[in-house]
């Protein structure tokens, strides 16, 4: 939820003088971490990820964390400690020191070089999750990392760091290869981004924005509205109870966790009974309008009192009370579009369910439609057991990833049980105004070295290049 103007404020000269210490201990350290072997920078990741990711340290930070910033939830949180270990095993699996891949047909040998100093910018939801993530795969390419926190929470993310620059220094290593500012603003942030070599900028859309016009090369990931299709051949217990994991998980604070269910007619009411089995409550009629008018203002601004908060923090906000046991709410949706903000992002513990009927092109109509509301890029998924259907929704869906039967926002940034590189920051391609539409992981700390061998010639004939266009008389010998 990180925020930014387009006129910040100037740096105070105190200010001033941290960034100008931090960034020259940077680069001191660089030019150190820039040294070690494969061995050696594999330790450290293992270092830095244990001295988070342990279940005593990371139970205080995920407290430390909600209560400094006043967002998210403290059971569903603890489960992001996984995600430390995910990023480490992808990381620890993968080379970054000299050669890194070799392509014998093709005469290629790819060396892996550190960027330098990236400048992370850490969102206020995860303080903890995404300084660790950031520091093994920076720490994996031999860079060096000064973190901008967000003010809300920026005590729990310097606590982060110490933790892990206490690792460091434990193993011999410089502990400013990942350092903290500890003076957080909008102007701070923008003034690291331009002095760095990479940004990854994982938060609010002006600051990701403001990312891309540092100056800088920079990864940052595009707004959320993630939408599912339930077809005929779900099993709705299972996707109600996914649905319940994802919209949950730290009370919907993601941009992964599920927006909007696209239903199909067959199994609407079973599927509406069996997401108030898994804690699901209906809201209708008054208490619909009432939640409305918590969650956005008249011109459809997300109203900022309502992010991320237990669902009956919610429903009390609205007015109106909830049984004990919801764990979230949800509202049928009256149609889709700018005018019908329920097809907008909840980021919070409310989804919004829409019945298609017939085809299932119909789906995929109701799909597009949301995504012209907004989330273009981000993530979309499907409960489904028809393979024609998972494939149609892969080539209509202008999405950047795609789960099936598999929990949102427990699976996109990758899980144990997918494929998807593991991460806390997801590009959303051009349709998200991001330069790529994976998720970012070690390749993208890292540049790349080609060395070029010569190969026995590649070169197709005219006739196999062009095929029936070809014409010989349109290409006369020389004279």
């Amino acid at each position: 939820m990180a925020s930014t103007t387009s006129q910040p404020k100037p740096l105070r000269p105190e200010q001033e003088q941290e960034l100008d210490d931090l960034l020259a201990k940077a680069r001191a350290a660089q030019k150190i971490i820039e040294t070690y072997d494969q061995a050696k920078v594999d330790r450290l990741c293992q270092a830095v990820a244990w001295a988070v990711a342990n279940k005593v340290t990371f139970t205080r930070l995920v407290h430390e964390g909600i209560e400094e910033s006043g967002l998210g939830d403290p059971v569903s949180r603890m489960g992001k400690r996984m995600k430390i270990r995910g990023v480490l095993r992808d990381a620890l699996r993968q080379p970054s020191v000299g050669i890194i891949e070799t392509d014998e047909a093709k005469g290629l040998v790819k060396y892996g070089k550190p960027v330098g100093l990236i400048g992370c910018i850490v969102p206020t939801t995860n303080p903890d999750l995404t300084p660790a993530g950031n520091a093994i795969y920076s720490i994996k390419a031999r860079n060096v990392v000064i973190f901008s926190p967000h003010p809300r929470s920026k005590k729990t993310t310097f606590e982060t760091v110490r933790l892990m620059r206490e690792a460091l220094e434990r193993e011999g290593a410089p502990a400013d290869i990942l350092q903290c500012i500890t003076q957080p603003s909008v102007a701070m942030s923008q003034a690291l981004m331009a002095a760095s070599d990479l940004v990854i900028a994982t938060g609010g859309q002006p600051m990701v924005r403001a990312a891309y016009s540092s100056g800088t090369p920079a990864y940052g990931v595009g707004a959320g509205n993630s939408t599912m299709i339930i077809d005929e051949t779900a099993d709705v217990e299972i996707a109600a109870r996914n649905t319940r994991i994802s919209k949950t998980s730290d009370f919907g604070s993601g941009c992964s966790a599920d927006g909007n269910l696209i239903i199909h007619e067959s199994i609407w009411d079973a599927m509406i009974a069996a997401l108030q089995a898994e804690g699901g409550y209906l809201a209708e009629g008054e208490q619909r309008a009432a939640l409305a008018k918590v969650m956005w203002d008249d011109e459809a601004h997300r109203l900022p009192d309502t992010v991320a908060i237990a669902p009956a923090q919610l429903a009390q906000a609205a007015g109106f009370e909830v049984p004990e046991g919801t764990t979230f709410l949800f509202v049928k949706g009256d149609g889709i579009g700018d005018d019908y903000p329920f097809s907008r992002e909840k980021l919070t513990t409310l989804l919004t369910v829409h019945r298609y009927e017939g085809e299932f092109e119909n789906a995929l109509d109701a799909m597009r439609a949301v995504y012209e509301v907004g989330g273009k890029g981000h993530s979309c998924g499907i409960y489904s057991h028809d393979d024609d259907h998972i494939h149609r929704l892969g080539l209509a869906a202008p999405v950047s990833r795609i789960m099936v039967r598999q929990p949102q926002s427990k699976a996109n940034a990758g899980a144990f049980n997918n494929g998807m590189p593991m991460t806390s920051s997801m590009g959303c391609g051009t349709w998200g105004g991001n330069i790529t539409s994976e998720n970012v992981h070690l390749k993208h700390y890292l540049n790349t070295t080609w060395v070029a061998r010569p190969i026995p010639e590649d070169k197709p004939s005219d006739e196999e290049l062009f095929g029936d266009f070809y014409d010989p008389a349109l290409e006369p010998a020389d004279a």
